[in-house]
């Protein structure tokens, strides 16, 4: 019995009895111990001892080769092909204890045990090596583990392996390292092929050549599926004939081709490298960003999306048909598919724009296109990922003046997976939220946006709902951008048993209507779960016909699109049940004071101050003009509830 066996030791918990350490230990003991061996390993020539129901236990690949019916089941003396000794000793050692220190290794020695974790399918061990490789890469091994990575395909540690590399291309193209020169074809081409990988093409073709003379791939087809990675258009004239052109590694014609595309092609349609920098901001002063073209240009980049007001804290221009616009130099061409842009909104205004992108200031992309849709505050755009030098942001519409303002702007790489259909995004998750600059813009309620709050547990007679006077009025939800949208979800007033009659008509710009639910035929109650053909919304108009109690509509949640795990709940629980005894005079519905009884958009009153200033001479180009629209309370008698 193993000495470990002590008594007197107490137990961690009363009754709880855990000696997982002690059974550690024993089983350990019996690494390359003769005791109780029943099958030897082989491996080039060396032997060790082995127990085949510690290694079957341990291991899917041992349980087939020792029990699984074949001739290595009956063997006392079993080979190991496709090991050496010392990654195997080393493998045995962590099956009989667990255990491993990977730092006084040497590194083909690891990533022989890495191979070797993968073939026996101990994968907590192979996650445990990515993790050591993760912290202790460097520009002379980086090449070796990322052909491993390849071969056993370990994605993470592949695309971490990528990510150094992108991130160390000058040290790289300089290296002549054996790992270097030992990469294999697929893994050279997936290298160059991407479009992170930065560096002055010519260069890039250098290192090629490089490694294609130590390993004699001259005329070899690995060499042309590597060379066809390589973007000779990006190359000058003077590199193509004075060095790509000796190396005879090429071929005329695929460098008349190249010329060809400089000369013919749109600059846009050239395949450039760009820095890749995933989740951080590139339109930042910090890595040499500027405003080359727009009034204020300081105030776009200085990162402030807390303080600015009427006079301060945006970058703008006049929107006109002369072509003024806001641009944008990055400080070094990189890979995005993210922009985030704060518009002005201070007030109920809103604008419409469209962004486009280019290598030479000449040749512009549009990746972004508003034009056609009313949006406020902040945006959150997304695009196929593309390689920019310059952005040029241009407003062509604002609800209340002619001048186009930006508070923020950002522009990154995310790799975020956003849907896209025509440009719009297709959202998964609700946007019908403050968060996602959503508002409700006519409607009325004791707080202003209870609607888009989130809440839809905590409501009761008195709060947490917004109405509207049935007949003369109207709840009014302004999404922050255009959104491809096919479902709805809101939650009618239901603390008692009272039916509401609706329809729900959307829109792009405020104009054009289209009805996309009619419930004013049918009572309906609670929860309601709205399909329709999918569209782009900005606006949604909830319009209540009938309530079958007093003449008020109320409703006390919304979201779109419908949350798919959500959009069969139970019946939100509220401050009151029905059946529950009320006071006859309770404070739900009657009129609450003047100042508290909601808000709307004086329309007649904005249009007669447009009027006005037109008759006045106001400057076109003023930002911000002293009334174009009024919050005014709106007081609605409430009937008392039935």
């Amino acid at each position: 019995m193993s000495s470990n066996h002590q008594m007197g030791n107490p137990s961690p918990n009363h009754g709880e009895i855990d000696h997982m350490k002690y059974l550690s230990e024993d089983i350990g003991a019996l690494y390359l111990n003769d005791d109780y061996s029943d099958v030897c390993l082989k491996v080039d020539g060396e032997s060790f001892k082995g127990h085949r129901i510690i290694l079957a236990a341990r291991s899917e690949y041992f349980r087939a080769l020792l029990y699984g019916g074949m001739r290595e089941s009956a063997q006392t003396e079993v080979e190991i092909v496709g090991a050496n000794v010392a990654s195997f000793k080393a493998l045995l050692k962590y099956i009989y204890t667990g255990q491993l220190s990977l730092s006084g290794l040497k590194e083909d020695i690891i990533l022989d045990i890495l191979g070797l974790a993968h073939q026996y399918g101990f994968q907590n061990l192979e996650k445990s090596i990515c993790d050591y490789f993760f912290k202790s890469l460097s520009t002379q091994n980086v090449f070796s583990i990322y052909d491993a990575a390849r071969l056993y395909q370990l994605k993470t540690l592949t695309e971490h392996c990528m990510f150094f590399i992108d991130r160390n291309i000058p040290p790289i193209i300089l290296a002549s390292t054996k790992e270097f020169l030992q990469l294999s074809p697929e893994g050279w081409k997936e290298i160059i092929e991407r479009d992170s990988f930065y560096a002055p093409e010519v260069k890039i073709f250098e290192t090629v050549m490089g490694w294609a003379n130590a390993n004699n791939m001259k005329g070899t087809p690995d060499l042309e599926n590597v060379l066809s990675a390589v973007r000779f258009e990006l190359m000058s004239l003077e590199d193509l004939c004075g060095i790509v052109r000796p190396s005879g590694l090429v071929s005329s014609e695929r460098i008349l081709d190249a010329l060809e595309q400089q000369t013919a092609c749109r600059n846009s349609t050239l395949r450039y490298r760009g820095t890749l920098n995933v989740n951080i901001n590139m339109a930042d002063p910090r890595w040499g960003t500027k405003v080359l073209q727009g009034e204020m240009k300081n105030a776009l980049l200085d990162g402030n999306t807390f303080n600015y007001d009427m006079e301060h804290g945006y970058t703008r221009h006049s929107i006109n048909d002369g072509g003024d616009s806001i641009i944008i130099k990055l400080g070094t061409q990189c890979l995005v598919n993210h922009i985030r842009m704060l518009l002005w909104d201070k007030d109920l205004r809103s604008y419409c724009y469209y962004i486009e992108v280019s290598m030479d200031k000449k040749d512009w992309v549009r990746v972004v296109d508003h034009t056609n849709y009313f949006c406020r505050s902040w945006q959150k755009l997304y695009f196929e990922p593309r390689v920019v030098n310059y952005i040029r942001i241009v407003g062509t519409h604002n609800t209340v003046n002619t001048v186009f303002h930006v508070v923020a702007f950002e522009v990154m790489y995310t790799n975020k997976i956003m849907s896209l259909v025509n440009g719009i995004v297709n959202p998964t998750h609700n946007v019908a939220t403050v968060k996602e600059s959503a508002s409700v813009i006519e409607g009325v309620c004791r707080s202003r946006n209870a609607l888009l709050d989130g809440n839809y547990k905590v409501y009761d007679w008195n709060k947490g709902y917004t109405c509207h006077q049935i007949g003369s009025g109207v709840i009014l939800v302004q999404l922050g951008q255009p959104y491809l949208l096919d479902s709805m979800r809101l939650l009618l007033w239901d603390c008692d048993d009272r039916s509401y009659s609706y329809y729900i008509e959307v829109s792009e710009n405020r104009r054009e209507w289209e009805v996309i639910w009619d419930k004013r035929e049918e009572f309906c109650q609670s929860w309601q779960h709205i399909t329709f053909p999918a569209r782009p919304v900005v606006f949604i108009k909830i319009v209540g016909t009938r309530n079958t109690a007093n003449e008020v509509f109320h409703c006390v949640h919304f979201e779109c699109p419908a949350h798919p795990a959500e959009s069969s709940l139970p019946p939100a629980s509220k401050a009151e049940e029905p059946g529950h005894s009320l006071p006859e005079e309770g404070p739900f519905e009657q009129n609450p004071p003047p100042q508290q009884a909601g808000f709307q958009i004086d329309e007649d009153n904005a249009a007669h101050q447009n009027h006005i200033m037109e008759e006045e001479g106001e400057d076109d180009l003023l930002d911000f003009p002293p009334l174009r629209y009024r919050i005014r309370p709106v007081q609605i008698r409430l009937p008392e509830p039935q």
